[in-house]
């Protein structure tokens, strides 16, 4: 898989500066692209789907408002979590926990033990949410150090992927232009991935398999020529 790869992008009024580029942040048919997040319903949707939703929505968006707090990595209690209400309506078991985490195929989750339960030794891993946290590993929109999600791209680190690519459609490419460039639609980062659909490596985060353009950066002239432009990878 593709590892993620994110700009942090600069506050609203600063938003032309970061497009020259062409960096990224696209659209879905019919979701984002230059509007607002899609809505629907979870009629007929299998209930795995249901559970990410109900994590991604949590987790990325409705933590602080849940009066859930979230830690510097972006983890939050499990057994809190479960107790939800979105989420409590679906019965979530820690079953249903490990599926979403392993099983998402853009890595969506993160879960581990906390402190008290790590340093406690045993042969079998707890089941208990209460010895558990989770996190979402990227596309939050609420207030997350990316220290703690993200590592930092530099020139003096050498760690800058040879691909960073953004997908998007043709439907939204006319206003992406209009509106100055590719935008973060209210999330904290401008998403990429390094590599294409189809690739051996995949993408994990950046596109939709389905995407019709592909935007390309040059992060290392960027890092050179642009300043107040955070690169992180995840």
């Amino acid at each position: 898989m593709a590892d993620q790869f994110e700009e942090t992008a600069p506050a609203a009024g600063d938003s032309a500066q970061q497009q020259k580029r062409g960096g990224g942040g696209g659209g879905r048919r019919g979701g984002r692209g230059g509007g607002g997040r899609g809505g629907g319903g979870g009629g007929g949707q299998p209930r795995e789907v249901l559970v990410s939703k109900a994590l991604s929505k949590l987790l990325r968006h409705q933590a602080e408002n849940a009066g859930l707090k979230l830690d510097e990595g972006g983890y939050a209690p499990l057994d809190k979590v479960l107790a939800y209400g979105p989420i409590k309506s679906l019965k979530v078991t820690f079953s249903d926990i490990q599926a979403a985490v392993t099983t998402s195929d853009k890595q969506r989750f993160a879960l581990k033990l906390n402190d008290k339960a790590a340093a406690e030794t045993s042969e079998e891993l707890s089941t208990e949410p209460s010895d558990w946290l989770i996190r979402a590993n990227q596309g939050h929109s609420i207030k997350v150090e990316s220290a703690g999600l993200l590592t930092p791209l530099t020139l003096e680190a050498g760690n800058v992927p040879a691909v960073v690519v953004h997908g998007t459609y043709f439907a939204f490419w006319k206003q992406i232009e209009a509106s100055g460039g590719l935008k973060r639609m209210g999330r904290n980062h401008v998403h990429f991935a390094t590599g294409l659909p189809g690739d051996e490596k995949g993408v994990v985060s950046g596109m939709r398999k389905d995407a019709e353009v592909l935007v390309f950066v040059d992060v290392e002239r960027a890092l050179r020529e642009e300043e107040g432009i955070t690169w992180w990878r995840e």
